[in-house]
């Protein structure tokens, strides 16, 4: 009789030690909860981004409004996911669009593919590519998430006319 008494309290008593545990880590959470607020009302309220995060790809401009793009395709042979696919085209003096001979007339980075690394920004010699912080990228279609050339480029900012 004893013998089942010592069996029935070696067996649950590693069983109640895991209870009185979960039971003090589950009071010690409650308590720091009415403390701090864990919950962000997310499209009114967003969490501060850490200074390396990598998002969104922009293709940037230069100040007078010419692509910095050269259309070298250093980001596309950088890319570990072969996300970014490049077709360079000659300038010319009636159509100039970057300040080198060559710019890129299609620029198409797959989004489904890309894995964020950043290694594309990195290789790019002329500071063209930039992953920003913005992280809202979800689409309703598989179409949506390649991005073009169009989508990509950072708009123009109008310089507003001076009124004499």
């Amino acid at each position: 009789m004893a013998d089942i008494v010592s069996n029935a309290v070696n067996s649950t008593l590693p069983v109640v030690k895991g209870l009185g545990l979960t039971l003090k880590h589950y009071v010690r959470m409650f308590t720091a909860r009415q403390s701090t607020q864990v919950t962000v009302e997310y499209p009114e309220q967003r969490r501060p981004q850490f200074p390396r995060t990598r998002w969104r790809h922009v293709l940037t401009r230069y100040d007078n409004g010419l692509e910095k793009c050269i259309g070298c395709s250093l980001c596309a042979g950088a890319c570990p996911a072969r996300c970014i696919y490049v077709e360079a085209a000659e300038n010319t003096d009636e159509a100039r669009f970057s300040p080198g001979e060559r710019y890129a007339r299609r620029y198409e980075i797959n989004m489904l593919r890309c894995i964020f690394c950043g290694y594309c920004q990195e290789a790019c010699p002329t500071g063209a590519i930039v992953l920003r912080k913005d992280f809202e990228l979800a689409s309703y279609s598989r179409e949506a998430a390649l991005y073009t050339k169009e989508m990509l480029l950072e708009p123009l900012i109008p310089v507003p006319d001076e009124e004499a």
